[in-house]
């Protein structure tokens, strides 16, 4: 898998809620470029969410072919995924890009990467970027040791992270599925 810098992005399951979150830093070199960026997403009628690690095009590109696949597929979102790594393997433009991919829906969570990987998590936690292991670290402990729930622990590791990281912030964006999860949270 290509090692992505300059972000951390994390999602998490916990008693049928899931919620993925993201830092806002974009790093260009050894510049902070921008503090606000927003790299997760709701997509299918607000049922998987999607958060990335890469160039902000490339994001663009494989949110647009992914929700595609969803649509196709009725939200099916093993399918779905299977079909994106497929394509961004195989494509001769797609499979250039340098990026990564957390999917998740209410039962299942997946990495996804342009050779073709497709990682399930084994713990309900799946974390990207530069700060990804220092978040799913935090996750872990959070879900064994404490009682918060998906969004709670997202946010909890993503400060850790970014007292850790470099290339991780404190800007947050935070999304949640569930009955009661709104349109997503900026922190």
């Amino acid at each position: 898998m290509p090692e992505i810098r300059s972000t951390t992005v994390i999602a998490v399951l916990r008693d049928g809620q899931g919620a993925i979150g993201s830092d806002g830093q974009v790093t260009l070199g050894q510049t902070v470029a921008k503090h606000g960026a927003v790299k997760v997403r709701k997509l299918y009628h607000g049922k998987v969410l999607v958060g990335f690690a890469g160039g902000a095009a490339d994001a663009f590109t494989l949110w647009e072919k992914f929700e595609g696949h969803l649509e196709r597929y009725n939200g099916h979102l093993r399918r779905a995924t299977v079909e994106l790594a497929r394509e961004w393997r195989r494509d001769r433009i797609l499979r250039r890009l340098e990026a990564m991919m957390i999917v998740l829906d209410h039962s299942d969570a997946y990495i996804v990467s342009g050779n073709g990987d497709i990682i399930e998590s084994d713990d309900n936690v799946a974390a990207i970027g530069s700060g990804g292991p220092y978040a799913l670290a935090a996750a872990r402990a959070l879900l064994a040791h404490s009682d918060l729930d998906a969004a709670a622990i997202v946010r909890r590791s993503l400060e850790i992270a970014g007292d850790i990281c470099v290339y991780t912030n404190q800007h947050l964006t935070v999304l949640e599925l569930g009955e009661d999860a709104g349109p997503g949270e900026v922190v």
